[in-house]
């Protein structure tokens, strides 16, 4: 099987272990999105253009051809990365998570509009303009967590203790599109569950709001969390159309939990198991890709003589 990782980290724990566990048998190339092209600048899968013309040199006219993988890896949110998977599925293959799913988690509007309405217990979440004209308005009850309005790396994510830290952030951040939560409190750590294929991992770590900020995690036992929370992470993944994602969890002093984060591929460090799961899941995805494409080329019961 050929197997693509559609990163620009192909050296993360994740992505070097589960390599590790598929390369024995089966073909693992990278494709860093920033620099693979996406954009007609490449051919996938020997395709020629529709003249039929190619070059003798393993080129369609004069582009490069790429042998098309049976299943990729989508671990990057770029825009340029969404890009590529997006061209990739254009082109037929089976990506893990699909562009459209892993771009719908970097808008934290639309993730709570959908959490809320699978029933997930998701923190209330308005959206504003820009930070500027949230500290401007009327109503804003204080402690409040503030976060960019699209995740991406380096974005803003800030308890806001009163209407000073909320001017202080402006300095930096005004005209950043944002959504408001209010704070629930807790005992400053965070549970974080990650879900791969329906298989639940969890840790308990310091959260980046508390004093201190982050510190490395607890490894927990999935069957040792409160009754729900399983039931809750698996029901977040057929939520979303997720394969390998993860819920960020605060508990309130009450018990109760409050969903504040839905990722697609995480990274699941700490959890030594994680790369034979997505080994597991890779492969059968492959396999099962392959299969649809052989009945398509045969006009199985997906189509009629249609072949990737």
């Amino acid at each position: 099987m050929r197997v693509g990782l559609i990163t620009s980290r192909p050296d993360h724990p994740l992505l070097a272990g589960t390599a590790a566990l598929l390369a024995p048998r089966h073909e693992v190339e990278t494709l860093d999105p920033e620099t693979a092209p996406f954009d007609g600048s490449a051919s996938f899968d020997g395709s020629v253009p529709s003249d039929g013309s190619a070059s003798s040199d393993g080129t369609a006219q004069g582009r490069p051809v790429r042998r098309l993988a049976d299943v990729y890896l989508l671990k990057a949110r770029t825009p340029r990365a969404l890009a590529l998977a997006r061209r990739l599925e254009q082109h037929g293959a089976a990506v893990i998570n699909s562009a459209a799913a892993t771009a719908f988690c970097q808008d934290r509007t639309a993730m709570a509009k959908r959490a809320r309405a699978a029933g997930l217990p998701f923190a209330p979440t308005r959206t504003v303009a820009t930070l500027q004209q949230l500290a401007a308005g009327p109503g804003l009850v204080f402690p409040c967590v503030v976060k960019s309005r699209h995740s991406r790396r380096g974005d803003l994510v800030a308890r806001v203790d009163d209407a000073d830290a909320l001017r202080a952030l402006c300095g930096t951040w005004a005209d950043e599109p944002v959504v408001v939560q209010p704070f629930t409190p807790n005992d400053g750590w965070d549970h974080k569950l990650w879900v791969i294929d329906g298989r639940v991992f969890a840790a308990r770590r310091r959260s980046e709001l508390a004093a201190g900020g982050k510190s490395p995690g607890t490894r927990l036992r999935p069957e040792a969390l409160p009754d729900g929370w399983t039931a809750m992470a698996r029901a977040a993944g057929a939520a979303f159309s997720l394969d390998v994602y993860g819920i960020d969890l605060v508990v309130a002093d009450d018990g109760s939990p409050t969903v504040v984060d839905v990722n697609a591929f995480p990274g699941l460090r700490g959890q030594p198991t994680a790369p034979r799961a997505l080994a597991d899941l890779t492969l059968r995805t492959g396999a099962e890709a392959g299969l649809l494409v052989g009945e398509l080329s045969r006009g199985g019961p997906w189509g009629r003589g249609v072949a990737r």
